[in-house]
């Protein structure tokens, strides 16, 4: 490897990208959401063909400087961790999927180590299935 222009430093990347080092924090964090889905749509298959998961940053603020106070938000206080956004019709008057959007930086910033923030996105994907399919949370998990 080659140093780069100032002469300080190497050029490229540090760790191959075959390496779990290599993966940003939000990769990593795509992963941890895969990971904690799978039992869930494994057992929920059928009854989750028209809801989608999604990753966000941070949640909307909207004007008042308040995150968005919405049906189907799931809140730590007054940040909200997840959202479910129902299926319905979008502004060029195209149908939409049932979506679950989790936010990132939040759930991260309430997690101690990474054991606890995989608990927590599970408990949060739990609780958000429960909610779309109209479920106690214990339903989901099989209890």
């Amino acid at each position: 490897m080659r140093r780069d222009r100032h002469g300080r430093g190497l050029r490229g990347p540090l760790y191959p990208s075959s390496l779990p080092a290599a993966s940003s924090r939000a990769e990593r964090f795509d992963t941890l959401v895969l990971d904690a889905l799978e039992p869930i749509e494994a057992r929920w298959r059928h009854e989750l063909t028209e809801l989608d998961v999604a990753v966000d940053d941070v949640p909307e603020v909207r004007r008042g400087g308040t995150p968005a106070q919405a049906e189907g938000v799931l809140h730590d206080g007054a940040v909200p961790l997840s959202r479910l956004v129902p299926a319905g019709v979008d502004r060029a008057g195209l149908p939409t999927r049932a979506r679950i959007v989790l936010y990132r930086r939040p759930l991260e910033a309430r997690a101690k180590d990474p054991a606890e923030l995989s608990e927590l996105v599970h408990d949060v994907l739990v609780e958000q299935v429960a909610t779309y399919l109209g479920v106690e949370p214990d339903v989901i998990e099989g209890e």
